[in-house]
């Protein structure tokens, strides 16, 4: 587990790795606005002791990778879906087990649309179709939104202090309400990306860029066997969205999370990490040339 610069899609990326680089890889992609310490560490050696090939990293603008001044990001969501591909590249390897959450998961969707061949399988976590359909899904909750109206707009990104409060509530937002909310872990998390970031501030620009051009074929073309976990209490992108993938990705499965909001709790680590290795393992070998 070494912490390194990479080359990929023609910028500098941080990435680490975790476990034997013979056994099968895995490709965890975060969502917006998120470096790989979201990914936590305890959560990337689970799978690594379930004999997997672990790869995180920062996207642009996050952690350590190259960073953008704030609200002048010189790239696009094409972008974003290209560096996933640049980092298997960087470590030589030919195709990988994809796992995106949120963003992370609509980028791990194009992925498999655009560049087929180097998905063996996807494991989608907390996130939506990435690509136009009629579905009619449910937008965020109200208590998403309220606390996009309010919340959010208090956030003084110059101040570290103000920006960890931000996003420790933004978290606990986002975590749904039914459970419990550990703060003084998320604090922890949240207060070790902020210090480690070049500027926390430049993560806002995830939310600024264009599109790009990006597949735009219909997910049912995806042929990755598919993985969908989604927690039934998500209020960014409510559990219809989650079935909304499982139903119109060819054969693939949904594992309902009872409690979980968005993203990876660490209460559902176990049950996560498990069921990655268990879907990654039916589909260990790489994809036919």
């Amino acid at each position: 587990m070494t912490e390194q610069m990479i080359e990929a899609n023609g910028v500098h990326l941080c990435a680490e790795t975790f476990g034997d680089p013979g056994h099968p890889p895995v490709l965890l992609v975060m969502g917006a606005g998120g470096s790989m310490l979201w990914w936590e560490e305890g959560f990337c050696r689970m799978l690594a002791e379930g004999d997997r090939f672990v790869i995180r990293y920062d996207h642009r603008d996050t952690g350590r990778s190259i960073t953008y001044p704030p609200r002048r990001p010189q790239y696009t969501g094409a972008d974003l879906m290209a560096d996933a591909v640049g980092v298997l590249d960087a470590y030589g390897i030919a195709d990988a087990h994809v796992v995106g959450v949120s963003a992370g998961g609509a980028f791990a969707q194009l992925v498999a649309l655009g560049f087929p061949d180097r998905v063996r399988s996807l494991v989608l976590i907390s996130t939506s179709p990435a690509t136009a359909g009629k579905r009619g899904l449910p937008a965020p909750t109200r208590r998403f939104n309220g606390f996009l109206g309010s919340v959010e707009a208090e956030v003084d990104w110059s101040d570290k202090a103000s920006v960890i409060d931000y996003l420790v509530a933004y978290q606990r937002m986002l975590a749904g309400g039914v459970r419990p909310f550990p703060e003084a872990a998320w604090r922890d998390l949240v207060r070790r990306d902020v210090e480690r970031a070049h500027d926390i501030a430049a993560s806002e620009n995830h939310g600024m860029i264009a599109e790009g051009d990006v597949p735009s074929g219909p997910i049912s073309s995806i042929s990755a066997p598919t993985l969908v976990i989604h927690g039934a209490a998500d209020p960014m992108f409510p559990l219809a969205h989650g079935r909304a993938l499982a139903e119109e990705i060819p054969r693939a499965r949904l594992l309902t999370l009872d409690g979980a909001g968005h993203g990876i709790d660490r209460a559902d680590w176990t049950t996560i990490a498990r069921a990655i290795v268990e879907h990654t393992a039916a589909e260990g070998g790489p994809n036919p040339r």
